[in-house]
């Protein structure tokens, strides 16, 4: 079995998980949540369209959020 301490993130990646490990978790479900909310006024008003693009945004903040716990629990900078 490989060890993975002999893996190391590139600098994009640690650069992009420092940022992300400020942000706190639950914005992302917030952010969904307003997403879905502004979706269905847009809807109500016969905004059709442009509702169903606004709640496509759901799912990728849900996928922020994850990706944002991850960094957080198994970010580069782990200690062991």
């Amino acid at each position: 079995m490989e060890n993975n301490q002999s893996k190391s993130e590139g600098p994009v990646a640690k650069a992009i998980e420092e940022q992300t490990a400020k942000l706190p978790s639950d914005i992302f479900l917030w952010a969904a949540l307003a997403s879905m909310a502004t979706s269905l006024t847009l809807k109500i008003f016969q905004k059709k369209h442009t509702a169903l693009f606004v709640g496509q945004w759901a799912a990728p903040f849900l996928l922020l959020g994850v990706y944002n716990k991850l960094v957080k629990l198994e970010g580069h900078d782990k200690e062991s």
